[in-house]
């Protein structure tokens, strides 16, 4: 009587399992970027759409609101929970509104009009973008043409 047995070898199942953690490796640091530039554009697509409410009341009254809750956009919080941070820089009548502003590697100002930023992942920041609370904040800069990473400005 002939018996053939079936089945894998040790060493097949090994093979397979190093081709798929090889795969796995490759895989995982991809998607997981991937999902971390889907999460920043939400953000920054949120900062455009409330940059151009805060411009909409400002034409409308010649001046930006106090806080965003004037243009009901306080209750829009970021993609990691966090509510958007917004600073209004051209009423000369906030005692001491320059110094809390965002500021560059030259510790300038990056707006003259309003900041309007998130806190990014970490949920931290300071105002000036080299500290690396900063690096991962998603930043509207230059008065509206730049909105993006800190980290990339």
């Amino acid at each position: 009587m002939s018996f053939t047995q079936r089945g894998f070898t040790l060493i097949e199942l090994m093979i397979t399992t190093a081709i798929i953690g090889v795969v796995a490796s490759i895989a995982i640091p991809a998607y997981q970027d991937y999902v971390e530039k889907t999460i920043i554009a939400l953000a920054i697509i949120d900062i455009r759409n409330i940059s151009r409410s805060l411009q909409d009341h400002s034409s409308l009254n010649n001046n930006y609101p106090s806080t965003l809750a004037e243009i009901n956009a306080d209750t829009i919080i970021d993609p990691w929970k966090n509510s958007y941070q917004y600073l209004n820089l051209s009423d000369p009548n906030i005692k001491g509104v320059k110094g809390k502003a965002r500021k560059d590697h030259n510790l300038v100002p990056i707006n003259s009009d309003f900041d309007l930023y998130s806190m990014g992942k970490d949920g931290k920041s300071t105002s000036p973008l080299t500290a690396k609370a900063s690096q991962d904040d998603v930043i509207r800069a230059s008065d509206g043409r730049f909105i993006g990473l800190a980290s990339k400005y």
